[in-house]
């Protein structure tokens, strides 16, 4: 069937979320095509360069005191209109993420979220209920999944807790101040939906709003890999997140807990949990430039073995009983499409287990990265 096809400009849309500083395309196009409805079209294209110290030599990862990187070369397409929607966003990306090894983007193509990392339907109910099933974004924690989405380049420590992509469907809910969301998924991204996933948001008022998440597995999975860490999938994670934004000024406190119960089945040979707080910040200090930071500390703890000698104990962050603070401060210039940040973090390792840490000798309890990241938003 043939059928005529013309391209305008549309309003922005809501997906991908953006946090700030950086604005989506204030214009994206959309076409219109014929029976299909309007289609908009949206994309990022990126790259990042890296400089750091003690470096980690983590087989597969970047290895070198330097590297340049494509961090996004994406377009999303949608449809926002109708009883039935459509998302679907391609192409590569990297996920760079305080006190981690950095992973190229051709690499985390293929072992995190392959080439169509996010993609749904949705099903709209009435104006206050859809569903929407697919290749989902987490609702847990305050950071999106990448570097365009968020107020700094890199994630941090408590987005290295969290799930990032999950396949389920999810319930979704809003009527006036508040919304609520509720998912079963495969959490991790392990390919079994064993997870229930819950948030509920009240805006106070246009400035203020408080949220709280909660999920965890019902079962247990075997299931380990890249994007699929064996503890913290058979585990649980909860957040308490405020939000204030007026003006120039945007800051998100946020706490996170989570637990992993003790399975011998699945060699996770003692309990451990983590608990740590996060302050994000943005200020606006002119038009199309802004300052965002970020400070973070995160502890771990668990049960020891004891004299237990086939024991291991359950580890979640820089060996079991570690802690680890970070700071990151982003400025961000964005005239347009075009935008420009750099970025300069330290991430500290407090009680550090022995081969846990960074550098070559994994002995090293700091490190320093800068980042340029340059591109456009289409």
């Amino acid at each position: 069937m043939l059928f005529a096809s013309s391209s305008a400009l549309a309003d922005p849309v809501a997906s991908p979320s953006f946090s700030g500083p950086l604005a989506p395309n204030a214009h994206p196009i959309v076409v219109n095509a014929g029976p299909f409805g309007d289609v908009t079209v949206t994309g990022q294209v990126s790259g990042v360069a890296l400089a750091q110290s003690h470096v980690t030599s983590t087989p597969g990862t970047v290895t070198s005191d330097t590297a340049a990187d494509v961090s996004n070369a994406q377009v999303e397409i949608q449809t926002t209109t109708g009883p039935l929607q459509l998302y679907v966003q391609a192409g590569a990306y990297s996920l760079p993420a305080l006190g981690t090894s950095y992973l190229r983007s051709g690499k985390a193509q293929d072992l995190l979220f392959g080439p169509v990392p996010v993609a749904y339907a949705k099903a709209v109910l009435s104006k206050d209920l859809s569903i929407t099933a697919g290749f989902l974004p987490t609702m847990v924690g305050a950071e999106s999944t990448f570097t365009f989405q968020n107020m700094n380049v890199e994630r941090g420590l408590l987005w290295n807790q969290e799930p990032s992509i999950s396949r389920g469907a999810q319930v979704n809910y809003a009527h006036g101040k508040l919304s609520a969301a509720v998912s079963l998924n495969d959490g991790y991204y392990s390919g079994k939906f064993n997870w229930i996933s819950g948030t509920a948001s009240y805006a106070f008022d246009t400035a203020n709003t408080l949220t709280v998440i909660g999920a965890g597995s019902f079962s247990r999975s075997r299931r380990s890999s890249y994007a699929t860490p064996l503890a913290q999938n058979n585990g649980s994670i909860f957040n308490i997140i405020y939000t204030y934004a007026k003006g120039p000024l945007t800051l998100t406190p946020y706490l996170q807990y989570n637990r992993v119960d003790r399975d011998d089945a699945l060699g996770l040979n003692r309990s451990a949990e983590t608990f740590g707080g996060a302050l994000l910040a943005k200020y606006t200090l002119a038009k199309g430039l802004s300052l965002a930071a970020r400070g973070e500390y995160l502890k771990s703890s668990g049960d020891d073995c004891g004299l237990a000698t086939d024991c291991v104990p359950t580890n979640l962050l820089y060996g079991p009983h570690s802690d680890a603070w970070s700071a990151t401060f982003t400025p961000t210039y964005q005239k347009g499409i075009f935008f420009a940040r750099g970025e300069v973090s330290y991430t500290r390792i407090g009680k550090l287990a022995p081969g846990s840490g960074f550098g070559a000798d994994f002995n090293k309890r700091d490190q320093v990265r800068g980042l340029l990241e340059t591109g456009f938003l289409f």
